[in-house]
């Protein structure tokens, strides 16, 4: 397979006439400056590595544009939320689901995170098949041609000593020991099951949600298999209230004590932080997802992302409730909400802000081998349109702040997943109808007086 891009991104700068080999799944030979080979696929605009999008509650994009109709704060967006939770079933949930990350495909994602907690039946019954739903949302992302890291995720308490109740009753599993026992099912048959596109990874909602006490079980169990985990960090300042009132410090040093932190975890959110809080995520490594579109939309606040970079912390994105599924507005946000905060320009560079698109190669997401364009990469290609109403004008010198700071989603022309051709002149070659199938699918999950 042979792809000649008229300019790609290859992590250091943008390159002209790039081709782009591949042997099945894996990128075998990139070279700049060649002219295109009468039977290479043309990918005219800028080609850039598969986006990751490092956190996605799928069953969330229900909420769109009603939730917008509301006002409040994070916590009546919440009950909104649980009411959709409340009424999905394996089979609605793959419906929904696949059509989220086709969605997420028509806008270069290659691969998603997505941090499930959405576990088991109404009242918490479990499904005969324990994992049932987690396997609906593999086979969904398999439906849409992505790949998926399934964080599943552990989730105890409503709260700090208090019990889980109604919509989150479906979440838990009563303790980290049952979350582990059901997981490893989960783990051990995606890896028998030879389900190339997913891995299994852990992870812990939140301080919240998970007693001190059960923590370092979580953490041990992503340890010992180098399974990548993630978790809300400090999303709300009552958070840090609820945490500093229960344990006398921050959910950042809960988690550093209970060896939770490290180069494979990553924190999402981290929007209310202290210095110190700061400094224990940079100096473990710890990875942190921001996701900007969500902050400003649920009134969460500006994440403190250039000093946890200058600390040492990688940084990554996610469309989290999916308000937008736009990778590039998630990347350009970081940067102007920074001025915003500071009123300064430039915080970032485009490639930077390109490097947290791509989960810095995937590597937050258990997936190193994916997120650059070279040999032995997975053959994830997204070409944007440089002719567009937002890119025209750029110019090749600066395709990559077209990009970043001017592009959409809607600008996404091809993507290749593993050498797989997913989207076409922007119309999704799996998924025949995708605006169709988000509406079925989101109208089976809400009731009438959301509407």
């Amino acid at each position: 397979m042979q792809w000649h891009a008229q300019f790609a991104w290859l992590g250091d700068g943008v390159a002209a006439d790039v081709l782009v080999e591949a042997g099945a799944e894996r990128i075998t030979r990139v070279a700049a400056g060649v002219p295109a080979p009468p039977d290479a696929m043309r990918l005219p605009g800028l080609t850039l590595p598969g986006l990751a999008n490092a956190h996605s509650h799928a069953f969330h994009r229900a909420l769109r544009s009603r939730a917008q109709a509301q006002t409040g704060t994070f916590w009546t967006w919440r009950e909104q939320m649980y009411r959709v939770a409340e009424r999905l079933d394996p089979g609605s949930y793959r419906a929904l689901a696949a059509a989220v990350f086709a969605e997420m495909a028509l806008a270069g994602i290659s691969c998603v995170g997505e941090f499930h907690y959405l576990h088991h039946g109404p009242g918490g019954t479990p499904y005969d098949e324990p994992n049932a739903m987690g396997e609906a949302l593999i086979a969904a992302a398999s439906d849409a041609g992505i790949r998926i890291t399934l964080l599943d995720t552990c989730y105890l308490t409503g709260g700090i000593g208090r019990p889980l109740e109604g919509a989150q009753l479906r979440f838990g599993d009563g303790t980290a020991g049952n979350w582990a026992r059901r997981v490893d099912s989960l783990y051990e048959g995606t890896d028998k099951a030879g389900r190339l596109h997913a891995r299994v990874g852990a992870a812990i909602h939140s301080v919240r949600a998970v007693p001190r006490e059960q923590l370092r079980a979580v953490a041990s169990w992503a340890r010992e298999r180098r399974a990548p985990l993630h978790v809300h960090l400090s999303e709300q300042p009552a958070e840090n209230e609820a945490s500093m009132d229960a344990y006398g410090m921050t959910p950042t040093r809960v988690l550093a004590e209970a060896g939770a932190l490290g180069a494979l975890t990553t924190a999402v959110h981290a929007t209310h932080l202290t210095e110190e809080d700061i400094g224990l995520l940079g100096t473990t490594m710890t990875g942190v997802c921001m996701c900007p579109t969500t902050e400003r939309d649920l009134a969460d606040g500006i994440g403190p992302a250039r000093d946890l970079a200058n600390a040492g912390a990688p940084i990554c994105l996610g469309s989290d409730q999916h308000a937008v599924i736009d990778l590039f507005e998630e990347a350009r946000a970081v940067e102007l909400d920074e001025r915003l905060r500071t009123r300064v320009r430039g915080h970032w560079t485009a490639g930077e802000l390109l490097a947290a698109a791509t989960c810095n190669g995937h590597s937050g997401l258990g997936w190193p081998e994916a997120g650059r364009l070279e040999p032995g990469a997975y053959a994830d290609l997204v070409t944007v349109d440089l002719g567009s109403v937002r890119t025209a004008g750029a110019g090749p010198g600066h395709a990559a702040e077209a990009a970043v700071f001017a592009a959409t989603a809607a600008d996404v022309r091809h993507v290749v997943v593993s050498g797989r051709q997913i989207v076409h002149d922007g119309r999704h070659l799996l998924v025949d109808d995708v605006p169709a199938a988000l509406a079925a699918a989101i109208e089976a999950v809400t009731a009438p007086e959301e509407e």
